[in-house]
């Protein structure tokens, strides 16, 4: 089997955002069909330690961790090229480079406003370009990016983050056709609410979702070779009727 037509039973897995509940869940799910080879690049040495440890118990045959800041752009290049040295390559690579940020109008804090966008938008958006890149020189492999919902119809309670996650999914759309011919396969992955330590203590919107529902979603996806993920699947069907909706009654919505 190729590693373009592998689905979920690609060994080689490279997470972006080492730490994401949801990433992690999406890894465990994969090492349940396949044994992989991992690694977690993010900010936090300890917290990724701590899921390097979670997915060895779960029977990853090698787990190996790097820091990585989405904010140092000029630094994406390396860390990735060492990241494929040390898999000898990737297969998947997910993209969970993300904020929340604070809900409502960004008036309150514009400098952390500012950092959401540089977050979501350019630092993601940096490690997407980078990882394509080296997916391409490889003319195999699959991108998973995480985005979300709230980037189709952008709703008070969610301002910047709805328009940082609308440009990485611009992004990663595109990148699904210029890739096409490549070898190279783009999945953007859009949950709705998702229950993790990002949004704990929020009030949680009808369709609200788990880690491990969308980690079932992507696998699944993978192996439809889908270009997008809906989690849960009829969010799909959801936000048909809110981009429908008038700007009037978006504009009252709180969640």
């Amino acid at each position: 089997m190729t590693t373009a037509s592998a689905g979920s039973t690609a060994g080689r897995v490279l997470v972006l955002g080492g730490a994401s509940e949801i990433a992690l869940a999406i890894v465990a799910e994969l090492q349940t069909r396949a044994p992989r080879e991992v690694a977690l690049l993010g900010r936090d040495p300890a917290a990724l330690q701590d899921a390097a440890d979670g997915l060895e118990k779960l029977g990853c045959a090698r787990v190996v961790t790097a820091e990585l800041d989405a904010l140092d752009t000029a630094g994406h290049e390396r860390a990735l090229a060492d990241a494929f040295a040390q898999l000898g390559g990737a297969d998947v690579v997910i993209v969970a480079v993300g904020l929340l940020g604070e809900r409502g109008a960004p008036d309150a804090d514009v400098l952390a406003a500012l950092r959401v966008l540089e977050v979501n938008a350019l630092g993601a958006g940096s490690l997407l370009l980078r990882a394509a890149q080296r997916l391409r020189e490889q003319r195999a492999g699959t991108l998973v990016v995480l985005s979300s919902v709230a980037a189709l119809r952008p709703r008070p309670a969610n301002v910047v983050y709805g328009a940082s996650k609308a440009a990485l999914d611009a992004l990663a759309q595109g990148l699904g056709m210029a890739l096409a011919e490549d070898g190279v396969r783009v999945m953007v992955v859009r949950p709705g609410f998702v229950r993790t330590r990002m949004t704990r203590g929020l009030p949680e919107p009808p369709l609200t979702t788990t880690a491990q529902a969308v980690a079932w979603r992507v696998t699944d996806g993978l192996d439809r070779r889908a270009a997008t993920v809906w989690a849960p699947r009829s969010m799909r069907w959801a936000m048909l009727v809110i981009r429908a909706l008038p700007r009037s009654v978006v504009r009252r919505m709180r969640q």
